[in-house]
């Protein structure tokens, strides 16, 4: 049974399922002759235990590395032929596969994607051979001085909770990691009952469902056993100010302030988009117009609102100029931290704010695929249907949210301060640690 609601960035959007639990979105726009279509799998870093930490992104290179059916590189290649593109991500939250095509031939996806949710292969070889590929991933990342330093920002600030681990694990955990083990994530986690399919742009909403249904339908959806149930989340707490100081081969002085922030899909969630943009969207913004511009304090200020389904972070990053000291750029930060949570911003930030992040919404649902993602990451994390309020939610926010939202969260004394200095001294960092 199928229902129409109303429409998403110029999409008609329907709901189905499948005979074996398979949620389908079909979100149709007849603006372009192209169609996407997205798997979505409830499954990422959240889902894993401590000894599997990064079998989920590990998982998502092995799909591209043959089926029973389909040779290694067999997908890349018809996707190439065909005139397509196509590509996958994994997130603490969930894993995605996507695929554009133009809308004469994109039933072909739905062939590629049912065939490695049922019959992926896993050859050892292969296997053993893409383990080095993710290892290789892995130092990279960690040569690069922030995503360093906000890893452990990150593991401080969310504790015992699995958003603690990197979504791409530890070579501790890949590297005894056995296609056994894999296999038995594989077949926990990539099944229908823990999948949605999203179809958008030029497609007939009937023939959509039809096609999936041939293609899926038949697959089963195994019953789950009580040793299949996930583990409890324990909340991430953090109690007092945490300081992280590291040193980095480079002159740069860096800095990253964190604090617990809210989940997805809250009012929380939406407030502190506001916030960020108020502080540093832009040249305007409080916190660049501050550090950067008139007192020439930093080369660059940002923020981020780091809601997921289960925590959150609200994160401040900022790279000093050259002999400036670290006190210095904190002592702004607070300031400007404090003043948000305890006076009122004005109708004039606020409103530039929400047209900032319209706009930013608008520019990233310019296309099908991207409308498709939106769609499933509200499917797979949340609601569906909660991506059509994401306007309206955000333009309620008032001035009386921003300030108690952030007198809420933002304390002086319970947050992360990270600071990665000039290897050859880090004597601008002087404070204790209160641990958690």
């Amino acid at each position: 049974m199928s229902t129409s609601l109303p429409t998403y960035c110029g999409a008609t959007v329907h709901e189905s399922e499948l005979s074996n639990g398979m949620k389908v979105l079909v979100a149709e726009r007849h603006l372009d002759p192209v169609v996407a279509v997205m798997v979505w799998y409830g499954v990422g870093g959240r889902h894993e235990t401590p000894r599997m930490s990064g079998v989920s992104h590990f998982l998502e290179h092995m799909m591209f590395k043959g089926t029973d059916t389909l040779a290694k590189g067999a997908i890349d290649l018809e996707t190439t032929v065909l005139g397509g593109s196509n590509n996958a991500f994994t997130t603490p939250d969930h894993t995605a596969y996507w695929f554009e095509f133009a809308s004469d031939r994109w039933e072909r996806a739905l062939d590629l994607e049912a065939d490695r949710m049922q019959s992926l292969k896993l050859d050892p070889e292969e296997f053993a051979s893409e383990k080095q590929v993710v290892l290789e991933e892995l130092s990279m990342g960690l040569d690069d001085p922030w995503r360093s330093l906000s890893q452990k920002v990150g593991a401080t600030l969310f504790g015992r909770h699995p958003y603690a681990r990197p979504v791409i694990g530890f070579r501790d955990t890949l590297i005894p990691m056995t296609a056994d083990d894999m296999r038995a994530h594989y077949d926990r986690f990539y099944r229908p009952g823990n999948a949605t399919l999203v179809i958008a742009g030029d497609v007939d909403p009937k023939r959509a469902v039809e096609a999936a249904e041939e293609r899926f339908g038949k697959i089963a959806d195994p019953e789950l056993g009580p040793g299949d149930e996930l583990a409890s989340e324990p909340e991430p707490a953090l109690a007092g100010v945490i300081r992280i100081n590291t040193t980095w081969d480079d002159q740069a002085s860096r800095m990253i302030m964190a604090w617990p922030g809210g989940v997805f899909g809250s009012d929380d969630d939406f407030v502190f988009d506001v916030v960020v943009t108020i502080l540093t969207g832009g040249k305007l913004s409080r916190l660049y117009r501050r550090a950067v511009v008139n007192e020439g304090l930093a080369t660059s200020v940002s923020a981020n609102n780091d809601a997921r389904h289960s925590a959150g972070g609200f994160w401040i990053y900022a790279e000093a100029v050259q002999g400036v000291e670290p006190a210095t750029i904190e002592a702004v930060i607070d300031e400007e931290v404090a003043r948000i949570s305890t006076e009122l911003v004005t109708d004039h930030e606020l409103q530039r704010a929400k047209r900032l992040l319209d706009a930013s919404d608008a520019f990233e649902s310019e296309t099908i695929t991207d409308v498709a993602e939106t769609l499933g990451e509200y499917a797979t994390d949340l609601k569906w249907a909660d991506a059509l309020r994401v306007s309206e939610r955000r333009n309620a926010v008032t001035k009386e949210m921003v300030r108690d939202t952030c007198a809420r969260f933002l304390s002086t004394s319970r947050r992360i301060i990270g600071w990665s200095l000039p290897s050859e001294s880090d004597e601008g960092v002087k404070a204790a640690s209160t641990p958690s």
